[in-house]
């Protein structure tokens, strides 16, 4: 693939992500395609064919690097593999995957566990694991956790930290007597979430002056953010924009956004034991401090997922 192709389908990529993001505002969700991605719309909900690998991703650019890096980890292993990126949130991809759409795709333990079963106060990975296959179709089954995380946050922008004298070592619970002027913005998913509006509100005693719809954590919120559009945003902590911008993330000391770490998750039957441990392989190498490298080399540095998914594999023995 030329290095304009590879343009091509980042560009594609991310413009799909802004107007799934941009559609979901408008509770009007959309499926799109990359550019090497010759499958059906998601959408409509065929099932995979018995020798394909489909995976999946939801609307923002950490979720699209990851389903890259399971696909070539599964392609480096002579699996065939087509990808389905920015189908929506997780209200769209369950269904999908249940369906059998959907092979394989990157998860959140807590925030996959938060939408299952939103009660549920896990202490444990080992915990959140087990809590999650309690509630999960059995249709469905969890690979290994990585110890990358990446979580939901309450992050203000510089100015608006500022004011109220807060720093990254505050905590959410310090918004208590100022959220009534602020604007918080994030997916419009957010807004109903326990790990959202809700949770802040009974766990955190949190109420805004308002919510505005955005997306996933991605250049609509971002931007937002910097322009003071909003003083509050849902912005994942593995975001690079975060330091770019000064953003100032509020430690969330009652665990609302519990654990948050990148599990691979799949319908069952639909990969081989080979798939199985190359997948689980991937886990096993992926940190935090990786996952952060890479999404600034696709977020700030404009490269390609896909470049950056092999890249990091070959370096890790997986590709």
């Amino acid at each position: 693939m030329t290095s304009n192709t590879h343009t091509s389908r980042f560009i594609r990529r991310h413009r799909g992500a802004a107007a799934v993001a941009l559609a979901a505002a408008t509770a009007l969700l959309a499926g799109c395609s990359s550019a090497d991605d010759t499958s059906d719309d998601p959408l409509k909900g065929e099932k995979a064919s018995g020798d394909t690998v489909v995976v999946g991703s939801n609307n923002f650019a950490e979720s699209i690097l990851i389903a890259d890096i399971y696909g070539e980890a599964l392609k480096a292993k002579g699996i065939k593999v087509t990808y389905k990126p920015n189908i929506g949130s997780r209200e769209t991809t369950y269904g999908l995957l249940k369906n059998g759409s959907i092979s394989v795709l990157p998860e959140y333990n807590g925030a996959l566990l938060a939408y299952l079963d939103s009660k549920a106060t896990p202490k444990t990975i080992e915990e959140t694991t087990a809590a999650i296959e309690a509630k999960l179709d059995s249709k469905l089954t969890l690979l290994e956790p990585a110890e990358a995380q990446d979580k939901d946050s309450v992050t203000l922008n510089a100015a608006t930290a500022k004011k109220y004298n807060l720093t990254g070592q505050s905590s959410i619970a310090d918004l208590k007597d100022v959220a009534k002027d602020l604007v918080i913005g994030g997916s419009p998913e957010f807004q109903t979430r326990h790990q959202g509006l809700e949770g802040l509100k009974s766990v955190y005693g949190l109420e805004f002056n308002s919510f505005k719809a955005l997306d996933a954590g991605g250049p609509l919120t971002q931007a937002a953010l910097k322009k003071n559009t909003v003083q509050a945003a849902d912005i994942f902590t593995t975001d690079p924009t975060i330091s770019k911008e000064k953003f100032v993330v509020l430690q969330d000391t009652e665990n609302l956004f519990g654990f948050a770490n990148v599990q691979p998750l799949v319908y069952k039957g639909s990969l081989s034991q080979e798939g199985t441990d190359a997948l689980n392989a991937v886990s096993a190498k992926l940190d935090t401090a990786t996952l952060l490298d890479l999404d600034t080399q696709v977020q700030l540095e404009n490269k390609d997922p896909l470049d950056v998914a092999k890249a990091w594999l070959k370096s890790a023995g997986l590709g």
